[in-house]
Formats: C-alpha cells, structure tokens, sequence
C-alpha cells in the first residue's frame, strides 16, 4: 500500500471523527433547547443509579416530582447557591479561577500519594528479615472536582461519572451551551429538581417530602441550608441529616443565605 493510500484512508477516519463529534454537539444542542420549553423525563446519572442498582440487586424507589421554580422556596435557592456555588450569578457557566485551583490540588495530592508508594515499595522491596509490616500502599486521593452549578448540571444530564481530560472538556462545553440556551434562572430550576437528595431521591419536592414532610416551598431557612448540605455526598448524609457536622454547616450557609443575588 502506498504512501498516499495510507495518508487518504486517515485522512476519511480523521474527517469520520470530526463528524461524529460535530453530530454529537449538534445533539446536545437540540436537546438542550429542547428543554428550555420540555422538563427531561430522567438524566443520564439518574439512568445509571437505575442500572446500578438493579444489577445489584435493588430496585430503586424512584421519587422525583417536578414542580416550577416558583414552587421551590427562595430559602433552597438561597441555600444551594450559596453552598456549591457563591458565583453563580457572574459567571458564564465556569469559574476558571476554581477550576484551576482544583486541578493543581488534585495534582499535589496524587504527586504525594505516588511518593507514598514508592515509598512502601522501596520498604518492602529491601526488607530482608522478619519486621513489622511496611506502610500499605496510599490510597488514590480524593478528586476536586471545582464545578459550578451549571457544569454539575451538564454532567448529570448528559455525561457519565467517569473522571478524563476528555469528559471534562465535553463537561465545559455543554456547560457554556446551557448557559447560552437556556439561562439562569432555567438552569437553576432544572438542577434543584433533577440533583440527587439520597439513594433513589431526586429533586427538590422529592427531598422535602422525604425529610420534612413539606413541600419545596414550605422550606424553612434551616430546612433549606441541611438539605444543602447533603449535596456534595447525599448517600454519605442521608441518614445523618440531624448530625452535628450537617447541623453545624448548615447553621454556616443559613448564615451567607442573606447575600446570594438570585437568577433574574
């Protein structure tokens, strides 16, 4: 086979994959218009909760209900924006600053989590006679992820949990197309009824029937700052709501609440 040969036949598979990821944003497109006027039945992590735990064994009660944003009370708007993402009225989607921020945390941790196991494994490689066992290997550190309001969205809407270079990047985009599409004040009010309250409990009419037995928009202030809290890690919390570390960081949103700017 010829030289040109070769170099025709990469250049149709590099155009193929140009197309395929031209198709692909243009899918993102139209469904994210699309919901600037339809609610999405289920997200992509909501499926994949779904599939996870049917594998394992355990059907999930699913408890979404969607209402309106006027139906979910300011103090639960209040609350989120102020727990995962104090700029979200000002940014266009990414808070780069964030964003770098966590990338360089991420890197000085795996940078000592390698020198950790190199470490035991210089330990155990010169242990000659019978001694006390060597460190175990470091455990992979804890991922930063440094995401907006908008880009968490993205994620659970479209991308699966899966941590790359190149699923951040889709993350970004999608991220400014929500934001360019769709707006504030409808991102918000489809975040706050598709994020994940507790194992199988999404949104926020599902959640405050779940731990108050009220609706979205009975949500006291400090109501609203604990089930802020269980965000980051809900399945962690769920069954901690009453803890002193949620109680304790709720009472600190409940305490910037006064100076979130709502979405206009």
């Amino acid at each position: 086979m010829s030289a040109s040969s070769i170099g025709r036949r990469i250049g149709r598979f590099l155009a193929l994959l140009l197309l395929a990821f031209l198709a692909l944003q243009l899918w993102f497109l139209l469904r994210i218009a699309a919901m600037a006027v339809v609610d999405p039945q289920s997200t992509t992590f909501q499926r994949s909760e779904a599939w996870r735990l049917l594998l394992a064994d355990r059907p999930m009660a699913w408890q979404q209900h969607w209402v309106p944003k006027e139906a979910i009370a300011t103090n639960l708007k209040r609350a989120v924006i102020a727990a995962e993402d104090a700029g979200f009225t000002e940014h266009s989607g990414v808070e780069w600053d964030a964003l770098e921020k966590a990338w360089e945390k991420n890197a000085r941790a795996e940078a000592l989590t390698d020198k950790a196991n190199e470490r035991a494994a210089r330990q155990e490689a010169v242990r000659k006679t019978p001694s006390p066992p060597a460190a175990a290997p470091a455990r992979a550190p804890k991922v930063v992820g440094g995401s907006t309001i908008t880009q968490q969205l993205a994620k659970n809407l479209f991308l699966g949990g899966e941590r790359s270079l190149l699923r951040k990047a889709q993350e970004l985009v999608i991220a400014w197309e929500l934001e360019v599409l769709l707006g504030k004040q409808r991102i918000l009010e489809l975040y706050l009824n598709s994020v994940e309250w507790g194992e199988g409990v999404f949104g926020a009419e599902a959640a405050s029937r779940r731990y108050y037995r009220v609706g979205a928009s009975a949500l006291s202030a400090g109501q609203a700052a604990q089930l802020a809290v269980l965000l980051p890690a809900p399945k962690r919390f769920e069954k901690r709501i009453g803890s002193p570390y949620v109680s304790g960081r709720a009472a600190t949103i409940a305490a910037r609440m006064g100076g979130v700017d709502l979405p206009r």
